[in-house]
């Protein structure tokens, strides 16, 4: 709550909702239902805003083409060396690919796609995410990139906002990093399945698990050369790491990116044959929502 009180409102009221559970995108969902304004600004409860984010949000609503606006989720300066680490190799081409943009502050105001937004800081019209029939509640994560999907094919415009941005935490340590990644591909994987669309990068972590499995079995030269080719390009990354970043967070790097790829690869193809939705996992619990009307500013 401390950020939200940073809030600069944009208009002289605004409302709060709270929805807590196990059931993050059925939350959300009974939260929209629940709201009385027209724009909805989805927020996780770490999620650290700037100040004027309400007031860009309207600014760039003002537009009636525009149905979503978001900004990237950057990871706090006083974060652990490998909390920075993790925020180094997600923000980085290698990690984060065509993702990255969720993960810095890079460029300027543009039309974007689900690529470039997160769930922990996105704005949508209220309408239009009803009219949609918000985000399906068999998935999570990734209910947010399936409902943009469905957006841009009706013809709405998405906005990306690399100042409205949100700090947030990453995974505080290694096991908890491993379960985010497995967690990420399994999303992934059961987004494939329930909008029978393929995204083939999506499908190269997967690749590299299997030719990782295949190593002790084929023992040809070069057989080897990718993973040799793997390992000079990570470490080319931690060379361009040490001109600004510490020895202690450039040593994790190597660790970093192979969990990444190796645990979303992992998940993407667990999700493929045992999806949660379909054993009830990934909607187990209850939702809470408690509501909060906010009046102008130092509430």
């Amino acid at each position: 709550m401390a950020a939200l009180r940073r809030l600069t409102p944009a208009s002289p009221e605004f409302e709060v909702i709270v929805a807590e559970g196990r059931r993050p995108s059925c939350q959300r969902n009974r939260a929209a239902a629940m709201a009385t304004g027209d724009i909805l600004y989805f927020l996780d409860d770490d999620s650290c805003t700037v100040p004027d984010a309400l007031e860009r949000i309207e600014r760039h609503m003002q537009d009636s083409t525009v149905a979503v606006v978001g900004g990237p989720s950057l990871t706090p300066a006083d974060n652990t060396p490998f909390q920075r680490a993790v925020a180094w190799a997600l923000a980085s081409a290698l990690g984060g690919g065509a993702i990255r943009n969720r993960y810095r502050r890079h460029g300027t105001l543009r039309d974007t796609d689900d690529r470039e937004l997160i769930l922990c800081n996105l704005a949508f019209r209220k309408d239009v995410y009803l009219a949609a029939g918000g985000l399906d509640e068999r998935l999570y994560p990734n209910e947010e990139n399936e409902l943009i999907d469905r957006l841009l094919a009706d013809g709405h415009r998405l906005l990306h906002d690399p100042d409205m941005y949100v700090t947030r935490s990453q995974r505080p340590d290694l096991r908890a990093f491993v379960r985010q990644m497995l967690t990420y591909g399994k999303g992934r994987a059961e987004q494939t399945l329930v909008t029978r669309a393929v995204d083939a990068k999506a499908l190269l972590p997967s690749l590299f698990v299997f030719y990782l499995l295949s190593l002790p079995v084929f023992h040809a030269w070069w057989y080897r050369l990718p993973a040799a080719l793997y390992a000079a390009i990570i470490g080319g990354y931690m060379l361009a790491a040490t001109r600004r970043e510490s020895f202690a967070l450039v040593r994790q790097l190597p660790v970093v990116y192979l969990l990444i790829h190796v645990c979303y690869g992992a998940g993407f193809i667990t999700g493929l044959f045992s999806p949660r939705y379909r054993r009830g996992g990934a909607v187990a619990g209850d939702v809470t929502l408690v509501g909060v009307k906010v009046m102008g500013v130092g509430w």
